[in-house]
């Protein structure tokens, strides 16, 4: 096994997720949870 040095391990790139998409996914998930509380009060269901 190899260690690096401090330089070598600010090099490393990779893992991240650009903010553009993160967004996407931020907006696709509050749409998702929205359809959800309006379907929750519009349709309440009793618990079995």
């Amino acid at each position: 096994m190899k260690l690096l040095t401090n330089e070598e391990l600010k090099k490393i790139n990779g893992g991240g997720v650009s903010g553009f998409i993160a967004g996407i996914f931020a907006v696709g998930s509050f749409i998702a949870f929205l359809a959800g509380v309006l379907d929750g009060y519009t349709r309440p269901l009793r618990c079995n």
